[in-house]
């Protein structure tokens, strides 16, 4: 008999703030699946800087997520996106 293994933390669905569910809908949702929705947002919102596709140029919404209007780095995004799951 083979036993059910419980969701790594990293699965487990988070709580999603306001700001946050604005852009990407309402919660809970693993944090995988915050970033697929977000990247799905970025590209269907052309936010990607034609130039450096690694940096995201954020619309009003996305703006309120990183807590400013100016590019973010794809690599400091999740850093950003974190501090509106619980």
């Amino acid at each position: 008999m083979t036993e059910k293994k419980s969701p790594s933390k990293f699965m487990a669905p988070l709580q999603i703030s306001e700001t946050l569910a604005a852009v990407i809908g309402k919660g809970p949702m693993p944090r995988t699946q915050v970033m697929k929705e977000i990247w799905g947002y970025i590209k269907s919102h052309n936010l990607q800087d034609p130039n450096n596709k690694r940096d995201i140029l954020p619309d009003a919404p996305l703006a309120a997520v990183f807590g400013r209007k100016t590019p973010v780095n794809m690599f400091e995004m999740t850093k950003l996106v974190n501090q509106h799951l619980s």
